[in-house]
């Protein structure tokens, strides 16, 4: 094996114990959260802050609550398809899944006020309605694949760099050293440097699966004053599940002489609460102006988090072995608040049109009270990774008789600086309405792309020539849902 020039540049991805998980990356992915909602509400995009009197305004804008005038149910089952593309080092892979998950199950009880005789039955507190509901709020059931010749740098760089920048008292180093991935290259002030032992241009590849999903279970209760303005207060009940098993393989060119397994696995459980607040106000019978404001959730959150690192040499000169660690950790993470606003306009018994924007900062996302370390390093990039967006949501609803025809848009915009991309939802469905039953289906299509590093320098470093550079895989995520809602009043 030819040797390989040590590396300088200052990683990000591994400084202390708490950063091997990268929590504000946990921190992100658990503060992206979609509306849980009937199949009728994903069909407009979810754009229903000024709708109201549909069963998702338990878990949305709880001031739609008040346009009930009975009682209601329905169940929301959902199928849903993964596929993911990635392009590593200009190699193209794919992976898909298919998954069943229950979205939204939701009972609304209408309560309407006694009217004084003599008094006017439009005028005052007309109703207070009250919901429950139970909501899928992220599901993270996902295969992800890729694999490339990467003729910049070896993964054993990564572990030379945090050698020559950190020392020994990070255990990656350290494992390195012990399975003759990095050694001894010369000195300086400091003392000893390192360097890699394996080559560059070797395919490497990387394996992602993970699973599980957040919920939040929705109390919420509505009123209805003089058929012109409508409040709401809700309160929800969240938890969280997630399991990621990453494996990263690097071998020589040949697949003759070594390979390398960095491996990561991940198992995150929490449970935490926020409140919800809205109104609806028609200035006309025909127009409805809703906003809504979502409190941020506090979780409590428990990580166990397993490093292991092993090598296979052909050459027994060098050292072949498995190395692993547990790494546990508690902590709090409070998720950003949301500010929604939106307006729908009826046209008669005909239909509607609908439209939202939502204000979320993701840099106000904050990690804190860690069992074992400090939360600082963490909150720094959050503050520096993350921004603030404004998410755009569209959607119209058109009546023929029974029978009722819908589509929606849904932009979320990229809640981080410089890399990935906007998340995209189109949506289209119908709906039958009967009586006092219904049956709404849907059918949604999300994208979006994000940047993944194996490993990760901070900056690009010219080091005796070479320029070296995080490795980055670009991923494209396309989710096909379809959503069944079917509902009964009483």
């Amino acid at each position: 094996m030819k040797w390989r020039h040590m590396v300088t540049a200052v990683t990000v991805s591994v400084i202390a114990q708490t950063s091997y998980a990268q929590y504000n990356q946990d921190a992100l992915r658990f503060s992206e959260i979609e509306r849980g909602s009937s199949a009728r509400m994903k069909a407009i995009g979810n754009a229903s802050t000024a709708v109201g009197g549909d069963i998702s305004s338990i878990s949305g804008n709880p001031a739609g609550l008040g346009f009930f005038n009975g009682s209601e149910f329905s169940l929301t089952p959902e199928f849903r398809r993964s596929e993911i593309s990635s392009v590593y080092f200009n190699q193209s892979e794919n992976d898909s899944k298919d998954r069943f998950n229950l979205n939204n199950v939701a009972l609304v009880f209408n309560s309407p006020q006694r009217v004084i005789k003599g008094s006017d039955p439009t005028k005052g507190l007309l109703s207070v309605n009250f919901g429950l509901s139970y909501n899928r709020t992220n599901s993270f059931h996902d295969n992800s694949y890729f694999a490339g010749f990467n003729s910049n740098s070896s993964v054993a760089d990564f572990f030379a760099d945090i050698a020559n920048t950190q020392g020994f008292s990070n255990p990656l180093p350290d494992w390195a050293y012990e399975l003759d991935l990095i050694t001894e290259h010369g000195s300086d002030q400091d003392g000893p440097t390192y360097a890699s032992t394996t080559d560059i241009g070797s395919p490497q590849t990387q394996t992602q699966i993970t699973s599980g999903g957040q919920s939040e279970f929705s109390l919420a209760v509505g009123a209805n004053y003089s058929n012109k303005l409508y409040l709401g207060l809700g309160l929800g009940i969240t938890s969280l599940n997630y399991r990621s098993t990453t494996n990263f393989t690097e071998m020589d060119r040949e697949d003759t002489d070594y390979r390398v397994f960095y491996d990561k696995l991940q198992h995150t459980t929490g449970s935490g609460f926020n409140f919800k607040l809205g109104m609806i106000y028609k200035p006309l019978e025909a127009v409805r102006i809703g906003a809504s404001y979502t409190s941020p959730t506090w979780y409590s959150v428990e990580d166990d988090f397993t490093l292991a690192l092993e090598t296979d040499y052909a050459n027994t000169a060098f050292k072949s072995g498995y190395i692993s660690e547990d790494y546990p950790q508690n902590y709090n993470l409070r998720s950003p608040s949301r500010l929604n606003g939106g307006i729908a306009v009826f046209v008669q018994q005909y239909g509607f049109i609908s439209a939202d924007v939502e204000y979320v900062n993701y840099s106000n996302i904050e990690l804190s009270d860690y069992s074992d370390g400090s939360a600082s390093d963490d909150n720094r990039r959050i503050a520096n990774l993350y921004k603030s967006v404004v998410n755009a949501r569209f959607g119209a609803e058109g009546k023929f008789d029974n029978f009722y025809l819908r589509a929606g848009y849904n932009y979320q915009a990229n809640p981080e600086r410089g890399i990935g991309g906007a998340t995209k939802t189109a949506s289209t469905g119908l709906g039958y309405r009967m009586n006092n039953f219904y049956v709404d289906f849907t059918y949604a299509e999300v994208t979006r792309t994000i940047t993944v590093f194996p490993y990760e320098f901070e900056l690009p470093t010219d080091v005796f020539g070479d320029a070296v550079f995080s490795p980055e895989a670009t991923i494209d995520k396309k989710y096909s849902n379809g959503y069944l809602t079917v509902g009964f009043r009483f």
